[in-house]
């Protein structure tokens, strides 16, 4: 089914919503992606979040490059060699751009999801605790039990306690911010490092990586934090690590959304 041209907005732009863009520009989609001017993202090498900082990046063979105005917005789609990423308010972009398809990929999972029905004809929730026809008029299942499954009614699964493992570490691959302030450092995605190892600092407390392994995960130096926001990850598996392109889980959430816009647009040809 041809959605040459469909109009997507995507929100946020970590690996998760940058894995629905990149999936729906190949099916030549006009997706912009909406990002806030200092993402706190830390899956970086698996994510567009880097086009914010640095004004363009590349995953998995397509680039993403930052528009600051809608005009830019308009340019970046008319070329079709990337996708745009804009980091002003979202309403002005709804507005002039008038989406048919809003996907909401942020995974807020800790605040109260957000209504966003309504604002545009289909819209696609992800995450957990997202009821069908109150927060979005689909939602795609992002755990691992039922990943990528469309929901045209009920809710997505709760929040589960621990994240998936990596030869036997969970939630101890991860470094959350102690408190609110700006998070700094001089390390980078890919490197390796050593449990007890200095990463980074908020103020005048210093972060360390919680065990040995590859930088899968890293906040970009000089962005500010809240407490509890993940800011580092650390990958195990060394020179097997996962640090870079898309993943199993957001490629797989990414063609859940697919299917979901596909689904709509043949009712609407019935």
């Amino acid at each position: 089914m041809d959605l040459d041209g469909l109009k997507v907005v995507v929100l946020g732009a970590g690996d998760i919503g940058s894995a629905v863009a990149h999936r729906l520009f190949r099916e030549a989609c006009a997706v912009v992606i909406h990002e806030d001017p200092k993402p706190t993202t830390t899956r970086r090498g698996m994510a567009f979040a880097d086009a914010v900082f640095d004004g363009r990046t590349s995953l998995d063979g397509i680039d993403a490059v930052r528009a600051r105005e809608i005009a830019g917005v308009r340019r970046v789609l008319a070329a079709r060699e990337a996708i745009p990423v804009y980091v002003r308010p979202l309403g002005p972009l709804l507005k002039e751009f008038a989406p048919a398809v809003l996907v909401d990929a942020r995974m807020r999972k800790h605040g109260a999801p957000q209504v966003q029905r309504g604002l545009a004809e289909l819209t696609i929730g992800l995450g957990p605790d997202l009821v069908v026809g109150r927060h979005a008029d689909r939602v795609v299942e992002t755990s691992w039990d039922g990943l990528g499954r469309v929901l045209t009614k009920g809710a997505s699964l709760r929040l589960k306690g621990e994240p998936r493992e990596i030869e036997g570490h969970a939630r101890d691959r991860y470094v959350y911010a102690p408190f609110d302030g700006v998070f700094r450092t001089k390390a980078r995605i890919g490197e390796e490092v050593r449990e007890g190892q200095e990463i980074a600092e908020i103020g005048s407390t210093v972060l360390t990586a919680p065990l040995d392994g590859v930088l899968r995960g890293l906040t970009r130096d000089g962005v500010p934090v809240t407490t509890r926001t993940k800011v580092i990850e650390v990958d195990p598996r060394g020179a097997g690590a996962e640090v870079r392109g898309i993943g199993e889980r957001p490629r797989r959430i990414a063609d859940g959304v697919l299917a979901a816009i596909r689904e709509w647009d043949r009712r609407l040809q019935r």
